[in-house]
This record gives C-alpha cells, structure tokens and sequence, in this order.
C-alpha cells in the first residue's frame, strides 16, 4: 500500500486504511467497509474521514475535524484524486511500494 497523505486547510494528514478504519466506518454508517457503493460520495467521504482518523491516531498526529467539518473542507476534485489512488492500489493488489502521494 502506497503512503498517502491528504492535504486539508493546508495541513498534511496520514491516510491509510485500517481495521480501526473499517470499525470506524461501521460504527458511522452502520454498513461494513465491503458494502461500500462506490458512487455513494457519502459512503467515499465517509470512509476517507475514517482512514485519516485512524491514521492519525495510529501516528499520535491531531486531527479534530468532525465528519462534516472534514466534508466542508473537501473539494470534489480531492475526493476524485483520494478514490482513484485506492482503486488504483487495488488493482495493483494494495503492494506496500514506499511511495509517498500528496493530493
């Protein structure tokens, strides 16, 4: 899996998914991370909040933007960028390469 950050009011934060990321998810859609529609925005937006959070706290990094306040500040084009990174990894088979990308 590819090191991600996601950039948000010019501050870079850790993206990953996690377990801690999935339970996250579940625990705020009530719907596993599989049950994912991927043209639901809420749905990738949602997740996408679940894996900085997790990553931050992975990490020990602040990250006190709430769900909305997190959409708020999200631009389509980003959630466009951050969607098509993770199905590009998926496609590769998610192979940790050490690759750093900033969106």
């Amino acid at each position: 899996m590819k090191k991600v950050e996601i950039t948000v009011n010019g501050v870079a934060y850790p993206c990953r998914p996690t377990m801690g990321a999935m339970l996250r998810f579940k625990k705020e859609t009530g719907k596993e991370v599989t049950e994912i529609d991927t043209a639901s925005l809420s749905d990738l937006c949602t997740y996408l909040w679940c894996c900085i959070v997790s990553a931050c706290a992975a990490e020990k990094k602040e990250f006190g933007l709430s769900l909305m306040e997190f959409a708020d500040s999200l631009t389509p084009g980003e959630m466009d960028e951050w969607t098509q990174s993770i199905t590009e990894d998926a496609e590769a088979g998610g192979e940790a390469d050490g690759d750093e990308k900033k969106s």
